[in-house]
């Protein structure tokens, strides 16, 4: 038995599995961002929860863990940034601990679960408040170590013009210290980011959506330079990973015509063409991030048992 949880900065979600198919959520619990005993004893609340003891603790965080160090870093969640995270939490708690990011669990999920079910390489892509992305190969986490691979929001690559005509885009600064990264405008901040540096304008990405479906010019304006923007660094990584189905997941999924949009124009741009549809919405709705922590954990116990 895999106890699998989802460490988001405002809730822990918990979930017992003991196979693929026998995943069952455990509830909910306030995230302790300031305080590390406090963040152990709400993980150990999970495992008193149940009646056995579980092989492994498998963690889906949004963070990414440096490889040669080991150190994750987690800037929402304070009490846990910067720390060698899973040998902590096995020394406090006993258990073996499996850590990896969130998108990479996303991408898990959707690769054995959800819309890349039948494909060898899922690139999973996050369209959320940012940007993220997962990559998944003949069922296994690339780069499962760490989580950085698939990161496809990040590094100076935006285009310095998009549009029809074109528009001069101005190379935006990002969190990560780059400047002109997809993140910059691929989320849902970056969608309002855009629409305020093109046109002035400060909307919620929700109302400029609304806008551009009820027709209106300078949201449509918008739309279609984010999906130029976007499409191209989307249909470049297709090309390099080989995938050949992209789950969409983030806020910005649930925004149907949005996708079909952005999936005709990556389809439009990648070498190999498509004549079905290449970026979908996720099918895994319910705690993917659950889903695939546990489907990593359950591996590495299978792992464990072959050696």
């Amino acid at each position: 038995m895999i106890i699998s949880l989802d460490i988001g900065g405002s809730a822990i979600k918990g979930g017992i599995a003991r196979s693929e198919t026998d995943i069952v959520p455990m509830g909910r619990r306030p995230t302790p961002k300031d305080d590390f005993a406090a963040f152990t004893e709400t993980i150990r609340s999970f495992i008193a929860e149940t009646s056995e003891t579980p092989s492994c603790l498998a963690f889906s965080i949004a963070g990414v863990v440096d490889p040669d160090t080991q150190r994750l870093t987690c800037a929402n969640i304070p009490c846990i940034h910067n720390r060698s995270l899973a040998a902590d939490l096995e020394a406090d708690l006993g258990f073996p601990v499996l850590i990896a990011n969130d998108a990479d669990c996303f991408t898990m999920a959707e690769a054995e679960l959800g819309a890349g079910r039948g494909h060898r390489i899922v690139f999973g892509a996050i369209l959320g408040t940012g940007v993220g992305g997962g990559l998944v190969s003949d069922g296994r986490l690339v780069n499962a170590s760490g989580g950085f691979a698939g990161e496809w929001g990040h590094g100076p690559i935006l285009a310095c013009e998009a549009g029809n005509p074109p528009v001069k885009i101005p190379a935006l600064p990002c969190g990560c210290g780059q400047r002109g990264c997809v993140d910059t405008v691929g989320g849902a901040r970056g969608l309002e980011r855009l629409h305020t540096t093109l046109h002035g304008l400060d909307f919620p990405s929700e109302e400029i959506i609304a806008q551009w479906q009820r027709g209106e010019e300078k949201a449509t304006s918008t739309i279609d330079i984010y999906t130029d923007l976007v499409a191209s660094p989307l249909a470049l990584t297709v090309n390099i990973t080989g995938a050949t189905i992209v789950p969409v997941g983030g806020g910005l999924s649930n925004v149907e015509p949005l996708l079909a949009k952005l999936d005709r124009a990556v389809r439009g741009r990648t070498l190999r063409r498509f004549d079905r549809p290449l970026i979908v919405r996720s099918e895994c709705r319910l705690e993917p991030g659950l889903i695939g922590a546990a489907l990593l954990g359950l591996k590495a116990e299978v792992a464990l048992r072959a050696l």
